[in-house]
Order: structure tokens, then C-alpha cells, then sequence
């Protein structure tokens, strides 16, 4: 009777422990199921290996004042197609929460994708223009990366020693007059030549040159560009005027004249006075000489025949969220978003870490990296820009354009073939 009385206790005693664990289990399983399912993933699929580590530093300082969130970034660029990348993404199934696009063929293209970001604080806060690649029927399908911005570039003291004063270029005429008055005194100046013109990269003439004297065409809307069946070259007269003045008083012969010695072996040295290019070049002219990248470089905008132009200012890529993610996932991606542009925090590591020209408003322009950044942000934020419709222009149009000003400056082409030509081959692109 006692064994029977001692097995009987120690099963009731097993019995009752293993009653109490599993209430422990569960209850604790039910915390874990329940912390699980608050948790929020957010996968973002982005190209810029520039910014790669500082953005992921980012992101684990958002994931700590946010413990609900965990971030998952992929970086795919630096000479990986990213394009082809996403593609594959998508037909795959795992489809990211947030991606990138550049601009209106992008928009189209994933159009079925693009949640409206209409609502958020960071479009309310970004800067005039900077929406207009991914702005239609009234929704905002991305959000921007950032600025970049393009001009004359010029040599604050090869300008004072010349005595032309920056400040008053602000048309065809005054940019001629400069010129003509920098070219008299090269030998004083010590300079091989005003301009180093690089007609070699199809870039300079094909997108950005041409972009100067083809936006008020299209009101300067990349959207209305990416949509228009021709191209009339309304201003092509003054599109020429920049191009012969360029190649007439530039470092020879430019159509073999490539970025590498436009901005290194010649400006960066003080071979010449005036490149056409953008706030890119500051960190190769840092490089070669720190002081004059840091004190002696200014930049304005190309004139538009007499009449005062903008600043070519344009967004690169924008950040997209995918509305066929989970909604708490599209709504904590908007968040992110809204934290990085307008939180202290975010605009610290925009302006500190990225090096980033913002996109918004509510930056310390005193903060940007460097002089050509400053000047063209003050340019956004005065609202003294012109668009970047050359991401609206049919696909390898530019590098056609770009082909034909070779083959002008070379003289086997005159202007008014050149005309005619990318006229005709806009249409033709744009009919197929």
C-alpha cells in the first residue's frame, strides 16, 4: 500500500508541475505570438552603393527608436544593372516594400505598384520641382532621393584677375562678352584656353546642354516631355550659340575631349576658366587640390539666349513604396521615409553622412558639403531652377543628339541637318 500511496503522490505532483509549464508555455508563447505579429519587416531594395553603409547606420538608429521594426536593405549598383535586378525581384515573388524608380519611364512601367505618397510629410516638404518626374493625376508616386544641379563652373580667381564679374552673366550676350575678354588675356591668366569643352562624352551635349534650350518646350515638365510625340527645338538657335562659343574657345580638339581631362587635367590644374558640369565634380577637384575645390570655384547657370535661365536642378532616382505590400508595412515605410527627410536625426545624416544636396525644405545650407552643393540648393530653395526633362526624351535619343554634335563640331553635319535629324528620330522612337 505505501509504494502504491509514494508512485500515486509523485504522479500527482508530476501531474500538477507539468500543468503549471504548460500554462507557462503557453502564456509565454502567446506573448511571442502576439510580440511577433506587431513586428514589422521592411524590406527596402535600393542602388546607391555611394551612401550604402551610411544608410544602413541609418537604419539601425531608426530600428532603435522603433523596436516594432526590423529593416532589411539590398543594395544593388555599382555596376550591376539595377533595373534588370528589380525586374528579376519582382517575377520572383519577394517583392521589396520600398524600391527605386527614376523618373516617368518608371512610373509606367510599375505604375500597378506605386502607392500614392500624396499624404506624407516629406512630399509636403519637398522643394518646387523636385516631384515633377513622378507627380500624375494628382498623386505623388515617389518621394526624392536628393538634388543635383549642372552649369559653368568657373575659377573665382581667373575671373577676379581677368576682372569679369561671375554675378553678371546672366545672358547669351554677357557670357560672350566675358569670354572674348577672358580669351585676350590668356597668356596674363596663364590658361591653355577659356573653356575645355568635352563634346567626346555625348552626356554634356546630348542631356544636359540640350536640356538648357529644350525644357521651355515642355514648360520644363519632364512628365509633358516623356509624352510629347515631337520635339521642335524652338531655342535651337540659342541651343548653338552655347555650343559654338564652347567649341570655339576651348582646349582642342573637343571632340576627342573627355570628362577625365575636361575636370582633371585641365580645370582642376587651372589650364582653363569655365567647364560646363555639375556639383559631381567637387570631390575630383578636392583630389587634386583641396583649396581650390573648397575657396576657388563658384558656378551659374547657362544663359538662354538674352533672357535670364534657371539652374538645371533634378532629381536622380526617387524611393518608391509598394502598395502590394502589407498595409501596416506601407504605412511603416512612409514612416521611415518622413523620419530620414524631415526628423532631426534624418536631416543630420542626409546633410553629415549622405553629403546628400536635400531635396526638401528645412535644411541648414550652411551644413551642405561643399560650395557648388550651397549654391545650388539656394537656387531650389529660391525656386530659380530649370527642370532635368532629359529623363522624359525617348529612349537613346540623347546619345543620337549627343552623336550629331560630334559630328557638327567636326563639321561633317551643319546645324540645320542636326535639327532635322534628332526631329525625325524623336518621332520615330516615339511612334514605336
Amino acid at each position: 500500500m505505501k509504494r502504491k500511496k509514494w508512485y500515486g503522490g509523485i504522479f500527482s505532483v508530476l501531474l500538477i508541475f507539468s500543468v503549471i509549464l504548460a500554462g507557462c508555455s503557453s502564456s509565454t508563447g502567446g506573448d511571442s505570438d502576439s510580440k511577433d505579429k506587431d513586428k514589422v519587416t521592411l524590406d527596402i531594395f535600393q542602388f546607391k552603393v555611394e551612401f550604402k553603409q551610411q544608410f544602413e547606420n541609418l537604419a539601425k538608429q531608426y530600428e532603435k527608436e522603433n523596436p516594432n521594426v526590423k529593416i532589411k536593405i539590398s543594395t544593388v549598383g555599382g555596376g550591376n544593372d539595377y533595373k534588370s535586378a528589380i525586374t528579376a525581384k519582382f517575377a520572383s515573388g519577394e517583392e521589396p516594400a520600398v524600391f527605386n524608380i527614376g523618373g516617368p519611364i518608371d512610373v509606367e512601367q510599375y505604375k500597378d505598384r506605386l502607392l500614392d505618397l500624396k499624404d506624407t510629410k516629406a512630399a509636403a516638404a519637398a522643394l518646387d520641382g523636385t516631384l515633377d518626374g513622378v507627380e500624375e493625376d494628382g498623386h505623388v508616386l515617389g518621394l526624392p532621393f536628393n538634388q543635383e544641379g549642372y552649369g559653368l563652373i568657373y575659377n573665382k580667381r581667373i575671373f577676379e584677375e581677368a576682372g569679369v564679374k561671375p554675378e553678371e552673366i546672366t545672358s547669351y550676350s554677357a557670357l560672350e562678352a566675358a569670354v572674348k575678354k577672358l580669351d585676350s588675356q590668356k597668356d596674363k591668366l596663364k590658361i591653355e584656353a577659356v573653356f575645355a569643352y568635352p563634346v567626346k562624352e555625348k552626356w554634356v551635349t546630348g542631356n544636359h546642354l540640350s536640356n538648357v534650350f529644350l525644357a521651355p518646350e515642355f514648360d520644363g515638365n519632364v512628365l509633358t516631355a516623356s509624352k510629347s510625340p515631337t520635339v521642335k527645338f524652338t531655342d535651337g538657335d540659342k541651343f548653338k550659340q552655347l555650343v559654338d562659343i564652347q567649341n570655339k574657345y576651348s582646349v582642342q580638339p573637343t571632340a576627342s575631349l573627355d570628362y577625365s581631362q575636361q575636370v582633371e587635367e585641365l580645370f582642376s590644374l587651372e589650364k582653363v576658366a569655365i567647364i560646363q558640369q555639375g556639383n559631381w565634380v567637387y570631390n575630383t577637384v578636392y583630389d587634386m587640390d583641396p583649396e581650390l575645390a573648397e575657396n576657388g570655384i563658384g558656378i551659374i547657370p547657362i544663359p538662354n539666349g538674352d533672357t535670364a535661365a534657371g539652374m538645371p536642378v533634378g532629381v536622380p532616382n526617387y524611393w518608391a513604396v509598394n502598395k502590394k505590400s502589407d498595409e501596416k508595412v506601407q504605412e511603416e515605410a512612409k514612416k521611415f521615409l518622413d523620419w530620414m527627410y524631415t526628423s532631426d536625426e534624418g536631416k543630420k545624416a542626409v546633410l553629415e553622412d549622405f553629403k546628400f544636396i536635400p531635396a526638401y525644405e528645412g535644411y541648414d545650407v550652411e551644413k551642405i558639403a561643399d560650395p557648388l552643393s550651397k549654391e545650388i540648393y539656394k537656387y531650389s530653395q529660391d525656386g530659380k531652377t530649370t527642370g532635368w526633362i532629359f529623363n522624359g526624351y525617348p529612349v537613346g535619343w540623347n546619345d543620337d543628339l549627343g552623336a550629331s554634335v560630334q559630328k557638327y563640331v567636326t563639321g561633317k553635319l551643319t546645324w540645320d541637318e542636326l535639327v532635322q535629324q534628332n526631329i525625325e528620330n524623336w518621332e520615330k522612337i516615339h511612334s514605336k
